[in-house]
C-alpha cells in the first residue's frame, strides 16, 4: 500500500528509499571512490627496489554511505499535461573529504501529455538506459564497461506505439570531464544526446547518438587567448530479452572523451601543426581519446527467493584519430586510465529476497592489461618487431562483497 503526504487535493509526496550496508575485501589496491566503494579497476603494479609490488595489498572496508531517500511527488494538470516529480538524495558525498555527506541524486519535474513526456532537472544521463543497465550489487553499476553519470538536462520523448524517440540537451555537475565541467559550459555548447528504442513481444532494442564539444582552457600559460576545443561523437545500441524464468541485458558503446561517464578515456594534447605558435605562445591543439566497451547480463526470475545473476563486460582503449604530441608522455593526456590496453570483468552474484530485506554476495574479478609503449596515436602497443621493448601486464583484483539492502 502506497502512502502519500497530501498537502493539498491533487498534490501530494510518498518518500521511499533504502538502507544499504556494504561489506567488501579487495585483494590488492584499485582505482575507486569513497574509501574503495566505487571500484573501477584494479591498480598498476608499483614495484619497489626489492621487487616487491607496493600495490598488492589487500584491503578491507565497512559502508553505509549508499542509503538512499526518494520522494516521488504528484501534482496538479499543468497546460493539459500530468505533472509529476522526483527528489532523491543519498549519503555518498561530493568526494572522499565529504563521505556520509547528503548529496542530490535526482531532482527532475515532469510533464506528461498522451504520447509526449517533457522533463527538466537533474537525472540519468541518456545513455544510462533505466530498462537496460547492468543490475549488480556494487554500486560501481558496471563501470567502466556502460555510462554511470547524473546531468542537468531538458530531454523531450515522444511515444508511438512500440516505438519512441528522446532527445536532450545536457551539461555537467558531479560527472564532469577532466579538469572539471567548466570546460563544456566554456564551449557554450550543451552535450546533445539523440536516442530511440522499440519494444516487441520480449524484446526491447535501442540506440543512440551524442555529441560533445569542451573547451579546456581560456588561455595560455602565457596569458594568451585560447579557444581551441576538443570534439566527440558516441553511439550506443543495446537489446534486452525478457521470459518467465531469465532476464537477458546486453549492450555496445563506441565514445570518444568519456571521462565524464566515468569509463576510460579522455583528451590527449594534439601534434602541432604549427610549432612556433606551440613553443613560443604555448597554443594547443587537442584530439578526443576513443574506447570501445561491451556488457551482457543474465538473471534467474520467477517466485524463488534466490536470484542467480551473471555480469561481464569489456573495454578496449582505441586512441585517437590524431597524433598525439610526444605519446609517450603521460603529461600530454587528459584521461582516466590512457595507459590501459583493456579491462575485463566477470562478476556472479546470488541474491536472497525476504519481504523488505535482500542478501547480496557478489564476486567481481576484474583484469586491467597496463601497457608501457604507445603509438602516435595513444594505442597501447603489444610487443612486435616495431615495438620490442613493450609488455602489457595483466594486474587482476578480485573483490568479495556482501550486502544487506532493507527497503521501505
Amino acid at each position: 500500500m502506497q502512502t502519500f503526504i497530501i498537502f493539498s487535493q491533487n498534490f501530494g509526496i510518498q518518500w521511499k528509499g533504502f538502507i544499504k550496508a556494504d561489506y567488501f575485501f579487495d585483494t590488492r589496491q584499485t582505482v575507486t571512490a569513497r574509501e574503495g566503494h566505487f571500484l573501477l579497476y584494479p591498480e598498476n603494479e608499483s614495484i619497489d627496489k626489492n621487487g616487491k609490488d607496493i600495490n598488492a595489498a589487500s584491503s578491507l572496508n565497512m559502508l553505509a554511505v549508499q542509503t538512499r531517500l526518494t520522494g516521488m511527488i504528484i501534482g496538479p494538470e499543468i497546460i493539459g499535461a500530468k505533472s509529476s516529480g522526483m527528489l532523491e538524495g543519498e549519503f555518498f558525498g561530493h568526494s572522499d573529504g565529504d563521505i556520509n555527506g547528503f548529496r542530490l541524486r535526482h531532482a527532475i519535474v515532469k510533464l506528461n501529455w498522451d504520447k509526449t513526456e517533457l522533463l527538466f532537472g537533474q537525472t540519468w544521463h541518456p545513455m544510462f538506459i533505466t530498462e537496460c543497465f547492468p543490475e549488480v550489487i556494487s554500486f560501481n553499476t558496471g563501470v567502466p564497461f556502460t555510462v554511470f553519470a547524473r546531468n542537468p538536462q531538458i530531454k523531450l520523448t515522444h511515444k508511438e506505439g512500440n516505438f519512441s524517440i528522446s532527445g536532450a540537451l545536457l551539461t555537467q555537475r558531479d560527472f564532469a570531464s577532466f579538469g572539471g565541467s567548466n570546460s563544456l559550459r566554456n564551449a557554450s555548447l550543451p552535450d546533445m544526446q539523440l536516442q530511440t528504442n522499440y519494444k516487441f513481444k520480449q524484446f526491447l532494442v535501442g540506440g543512440g547518438l551524442g555529441y560533445k564539444e569542451l573547451l579546456p582552457r581560456l588561455k595560455t600559460d602565457s596569458s594568451y587567448v585560447e579557444n581551441s576545443k576538443v570534439k566527440g561523437l558516441t553511439a550506443m545500441a543495446y537489446a534486452r530479452f525478457d521470459n518467465q524464468k531469465l532476464t537477458i541485458k546486453m549492450e555496445g558503446i563506441y565514445g570518444a572523451n568519456m571521462f565524464d561517464a566515468m569509463m576510460l578515456g579522455g583528451y590527449a594534447l594534439k601534434k602541432p601543426s604549427n610549432t612556433n605558435a606551440f613553443i613560443n605562445f604555448d597554443y594547443r591543439n587537442y584530439t578526443a581519446l576513443n574506447n570501445m566497451s561491451f556488457w551482457t547480463e543474465i538473471m534467474t526470475k520467477g517466485t524463488s527467493k534466490v536470484q542467480y545473476a551473471l555480469f561481464s563486460g569489456y573495454t578496449k582503449n582505441l586512441g585517437a584519430k590524431d597524433e598525439i604530441y610526444n605519446p609517450q608522455a603521460a603529461k600530454s593526456y587528459y584521461a582516466r586510465g590512457a595507459n590501459i590496453d583493456y579491462v575485463y570483468r566477470i562478476s556472479p552474484r546470488v541474491v536472497y529476497t525476504e519481504n523488505k530485506m535482500k542478501f547480496a554476495f557478489e564476486t567481481e574479478y576484474t583484469v586491467a592489461g597496463y601497457g608501457n609503449t604507445r603509438n602516435n596515436f595513444g594505442v597501447i602497443q603489444h610487443k612486435s618487431s616495431l615495438y620490442p621493448s613493450a609488455i602489457i601486464t595483466d594486474v587482476a583484483n578480485l573483490r568479495l562483497l556482501f550486502s544487506v539492502i532493507y527497503s521501505f
